[in-house]
């Protein structure tokens, strides 16, 4: 197949163009980088000329809650009609776990509308929700630091390695349109809290994690199930105490 990669310099995106390349399909990395910009609509119709199936792991370059919205609404219009107009027969795009469920965060409410607009497209669609990824956790730390306290909720987590998110991407890649919701993990189950003292741990952060049921996420409260994808889910088999041992991991 022809596929173009939207985001295809990122974290997910620059190990997932090679995994699909690596079963023989062409595909094209796509970002601002490269020409194509979803923004501005600069080389998009070019990115997907004769292009089977379009996936989408772009992220805001941004977290506030305006640039967030514009991002993903105008990113999200502009692409679904770059498709149109090219035939793309399968969209795929890189969402969250419990987006629905945090709605109160600005940038949950931003991936709600990027949804929305892919489902009422009417291009023949999957869109893959997982849970945080291992990579994240030190983004987490210092987004929840203050004072040398990292206030952090106890509430459940489910965090994935992005080797298997990029594995679940491939075979959604390669399948037919689901039209629906596709639901990823990582094989165990932890507390925010006790995820947060595994990394400063390792890292030897000394900043004390303050377990705080009150702390929110992104902005939004969290309870046991908001971030623990459905019975339904499909899940990694990496485990978090096993990433974070590898040395290439602690950077």
């Amino acid at each position: 197949m022809k596929i173009t990669v939207i985001g295809g310099t990122g974290l997910i995106g620059s190990k997932l163009v090679n995994s699909l390349r690596n079963l023989g399909h062409e595909v094209l990395s796509a970002s601002p980088n490269s020409g194509v910009n979803t923004i501005t609509g600069e080389g998009l119709d070019q990115a997907l000329e004769n292009v089977d199936v379009v996936v989408d792991v772009a992220n805001s370059p941004s977290f506030a809650d305006d640039d967030v919205m514009n991002f993903f609404k105008t990113s999200g219009e502009n692409l679904m009609a770059a498709e149109k107009r090219a035939g793309v027969n399968h969209h795929i795009a890189l969402s969250v776990v419990g987006t629905e469920r945090l709605q109160e965060s600005g940038y949950f409410r931003a991936k709600q509308v990027q949804e929305d607009i892919i489902k009422n497209a009417g291009i023949p669609y999957s869109i893959v929700h997982s849970t945080q990824f291992f990579e994240f956790v030190g983004g987490i730390v210092k987004s929840s630091t203050v004072d040398n306290k990292i206030l952090v909720s106890p509430a459940l987590i489910q965090p994935i390695a992005s080797d298997d998110v990029v594995k679940a991407m491939t075979e959604v890649t390669i399948g037919e349109p689901k039209n629906t919701i596709i639901e990823i993990g990582g094989p165990d189950k932890i507390k925010l809290s006790d995820l947060v003292k595994k990394y400063t741990t390792v890292m030897k952060n000394t900043d004390e994690v303050v377990s705080n049921p009150d702390a929110t996420y992104f902005g939004a409260p969290l309870n046991d199930s908001t971030l623990i994808p459905g019975t339904k889910a499909k899940l990694g088999t990496i485990q978090y105490d096993e990433w974070i041992s590898n040395p290439e991991n602690q950077r």
